[in-house]
């Protein structure tokens, strides 16, 4: 570089030293352009620097405080099935995911071709850090309940996005998803059609008076621990509601919202015009087996008149998503009108 005439108009033994500080001085205000350019991420969430393509970020405010994410993740790690079934849902194919404790590999509700080459980073109380930090992620989606103790070992591999909770409020954890992922615009396209099936279904039962007046009970066997009687306040609970069914008197004793949890000798209560039941685990453990060969069982209303339905476990209760609600709708659909 020529120095220029005005700082230096004849030379002098001071004049390297001058022109080696410019450059340094220079140098240092490119390097916070460039930073600037890049964007930090003002405070605030959604706030963007750059764009989708050049490497920008964007600030998503989560449970565990406000994160800066790459405003278009390429790597993507899912801890929990509800993170699993957003990611794909709007179109993005993480790297890795964790698993269901009880099972191996995905749901299987989701189709093969969404999941295959999917890294399994382990079950999902117990991820294998060492397998997510291999595979580079850029962004790990999951939720302060499943893993707020881990988050300290979750940040330091990759930005981590957490909701607070799962289950009952899915549908703003899809949001903070689509967020984190850069994907808004697809998230209003999966609403919207949700929301004109589930309209859909009331109108195929007969319109929403019939649809009111049909009260409806979630049963599940749980390997392990007691039958539930699903509230509610739980993600099957909101489905049912979106579809304005019914619900028996029992769901607003279960504490909490959740579930009112029997034994195979209290599974009258579950009396409904209605009962879908699912299983989580093996049948023999989890009571299914004793109770629907119980005549406690076989006297309910719903058993009588063969409105009491088997349903996939993987896709009722654990997929907790868009993709998988809307699945479930169309089986509501086929079970009630047929």
């Amino acid at each position: 570089m020529t120095p220029s005439p005005t700082f230096s108009p004849t030379p002098s033994p001071a004049s390297p030293l001058r022109r080696r500080a410019a450059l340094v001085t220079a140098a240092a205000l490119a390097a916070a352009l460039g930073l600037t350019a890049c964007g930090s991420g003002d405070k605030g969430g959604g706030d963007r620097q750059g764009s989708a393509g050049d490497g920008g970020t964007h600030v998503v405010k989560t449970a565990m405080g406000d994160v800066q994410v790459k405003n278009a993740p390429q790597r993507v790690v899912v801890l929990d099935t509800a993170e699993l079934d957003s990611a794909l849902t709007l179109g993005v194919k993480p790297v890795g995911a964790a698993h269901s404790d009880v099972s191996t590999g995905f749901p299987s509700y989701l189709p093969k071709e969404k999941t295959e080459g999917i890294k399994d980073v382990g079950a999902m109380s117990t991820p294998n850090m060492e397998a997510i930090a291999a595979l580079k992620p850029d962004l790990i989606l999951t939720s302060k309940v499943r893993h707020g103790d881990k988050y300290a070992a979750l940040k330091g591999i990759a930005p981590t996005v957490m909701t607070e909770s799962t289950g009952a409020p899915w549908k703003e954890n899809f949001q903070l998803h689509a967020e984190a992922l850069g994907k808004q615009a697809e998230a209003k396209k999966v609403v919207d059609d949700y929301a004109a099936r589930a309209r859909g279904l009331a109108e195929a039962i007969g319109g929403a008076e019939k649809a009111a007046a049909t009260k409806v009970n979630i049963v599940r066997f749980v390997e392990g621990a007691d039958i539930r009687i699903y509230g509610k306040k739980n993600y099957i609970g909101t489905i049912l509601a979106d579809a304005g069914l019914g619900r028996p008197a029992i769901t607003d004793q279960a504490p909490k919202g959740f579930s009112y949890d029997v034994s195979p000798e209290q599974i009258d209560k579950a009396e409904a015009d209605v009962i879908f039941y699912a299983t989580y685990g093996d049948a023999e453990k989890s009571k299914e087996r004793r109770t629907t060969e119980g005549g406690l069982w076989k006297n309910l209303t719903a058993v009588k008149n063969g409105k009491a339905f088997k349903v996939d476990d993987e896709l009722w209760i654990q997929g907790i998503g868009y993709t998988a609600a809307s699945r479930i709708l169309d089986d509501m659909r086929v079970k009630l009108t047929t």
